[in-house]
């Protein structure tokens, strides 16, 4: 999905929430077995009587596929059965930071070739991306010819591709790392250069294969939501029939609204392997953040979808490029690790700065972004100036990130205790570390206090370790 499409914004949630106090205090009453909410104090009671707490209950409605979609797809080739990114993705891609720049005469370092791709593989290499997962180097749009072969079949620019994709995949293999590339589904892809259709599906998945790719986005510019329906579940059988495992991207959910009834995530969950479903992020924080409230707000629709091998993509990550600030890119790495998304670069890796490379590559961070059981965190808590997000990992191990959504220019602490955000049980206690400063905050029983200080548009994320 690309600058052709925009779909209509929602409303984010209302409420009100009291009025704002130096210190942010809040009450979460988290629903228990049995519907009991959590106890606390009356001191506690007293502090956050001034604001309105809502309880959650999370609701999955999965309305049925047409039938017809069914009926007209092979019999045993329904679904992905790849067996693959049980953790989310993590590696490079070109679209935010070079898009379909094509100009190689006059910017040669910087245009979509196959020149830049071997650049960025090399960097992930050489500058410890690689070993930390970033496995990835993926194409987007711009990198075909203008034309099919003679035989029908996708081709690259000659020009700016000169060695073709099966040799600039063999070189991406040669590092240890894996190859992804890009189409859409329609007459052309959003930039105007050919596109898959519906007879060319198993061509193109066939094409794909020979070259060796390991990772497929389909994009779906230029197809109405009847060839959707048909095209997205027929590439995945094509797909699967090529014999080589190609994990699939599918953007059909963002054509459609992102929500049900129009979006059936359990069908997405059979066919992708991962999946956009809002609008393209933009270099900014507005972008940024308008997309972080489109998770929080439908998080009771999007988080069930989501597991191991099925990931729910807000988009890539814009972190090292020129419009987020340094608090606003530890907001973007810290609610991306929460929602258990792709971690996709998109900046130029020859030149990143050290704060964003830091953050990008901070241990504990990525521990927590592919942390195996895959469960995507949720919005537990919001109010004029906070929000706090809540992931729960492995061995009881919880990461919570708590943003300061205020442009004030002050930083604003934020007053909880642990059982308030529905952790409790360790009589032992919790370990809390703040991930993105590399601090040990301490040992915290569920109720002892936790004041932390966060700045405007930035974010703390603590990784909470029990000791029982």
């Amino acid at each position: 999905m690309r600058e052709k499409f925009q779909p209509a914004l929602r409303n984010f949630e209302g409420g009100a929430f009291g009025k704002g106090r130096g210190l942010e205090h809040h009450l979460l009453f988290y629903r228990w077995h049995h519907n009991q909410s959590l106890m606390t104090s009356p001191r506690f009671q007293t502090i956050h009587s001034g604001s309105k707490i809502k309880r959650r209950v999370s609701v999955r409605i999965m309305p049925p596929f047409p039938l017809w979609v069914f009926l007209i797809l092979p019999c045993g080739t329904f679904g992905l059965e790849n067996g693959l990114l049980r953790t989310p993705p993590m590696g490079w891609v070109p679209w935010e930071r070079f898009r379909c720049n094509t100009n190689c005469a006059h910017d040669p370092d910087n245009c979509i070739s196959e020149g830049l791709i071997k650049a960025m593989a090399d960097r992930l290499v050489e500058d410890g991306w690689k070993e930390l997962g970033y496995e990835y180097v993926n194409l987007d749009d711009c990198w075909a010819a203008k034309k099919r072969d003679p035989q029908g079949k996708l081709q690259p620019d000659p020009e700016r591709f000169p060695s073709g994709i099966k040799s600039l995949a063999d070189y991406v293999h040669s590092k240890g790392l894996k190859f992804g590339i890009y189409s859409d589904l329609g007459n052309a892809t959003c930039a105007g250069y050919p596109g898959t259709t519906l007879e060319t599906i198993e061509t193109d998945a066939q094409t794909f294969a020979s070259w060796g790719v390991d990772m497929l986005k389909l994009d779906g510019c230029f197809s109405d939501s009847a060839t959707k329906a048909v095209g997205y579940p027929k590439m995945s059988a094509a797909l699967n029939k090529t014999g080589r495992p190609i994990a699939f991207s599918c953007s059909w959910p963002a054509y459609e609204g992102g929500l049900p009834p129009k979006v059936n995530y359990t069908l997405l969950g059979k066919i992708c392997n991962l999946w956009r479903n809002y609008i393209d992020i933009e270099d900014s924080w507005d972008s940024l953040f308008r997309i972080i409230e489109w998770y929080g707000n439908n998080q009771d629709t999007l988080q069930p979808a989501a597991g191991p091998g099925r990931w729910n993509d807000p988009d890539m990550l814009i972190l090292g490029d020129f419009g987020l600030s340094l608090e606003q890119s530890k907001v973007q790495v810290a609610i991306w690790a929460i929602l258990a998304a792709p971690f996709f670069m998109s900046c130029n890796l020859r030149n990143i700065s050290d704060e964003a490379k830091g953050l990008l590559q901070n241990p504990q961070l990525l521990n927590i972004s592919q942390d195996p059981r895959g469960i995507q965190g949720s919005r537990i808590y919001k109010s004029p100036h906070f929000e706090v997000w809540r992931r729960p990992l492995v061995l009881g191990q919880f990461a919570l990130a708590v943003m300061n959504t205020g442009t004030d220019g002050a930083p604003r602490p934020y007053v909880t205790a642990l059982a308030l955000l529905g952790i409790s049980g360790c009589g032992s206690g919790y370990k809390i570390h703040d991930v993105l400063e590399k601090r040990f905050l301490g040992t915290f029983g569920s109720g002892k206090l936790l004041n932390h200080e966060v700045a405007p548009t930035g974010v703390a994320l603590l990784f909470v370790e029990p000791l029982c």
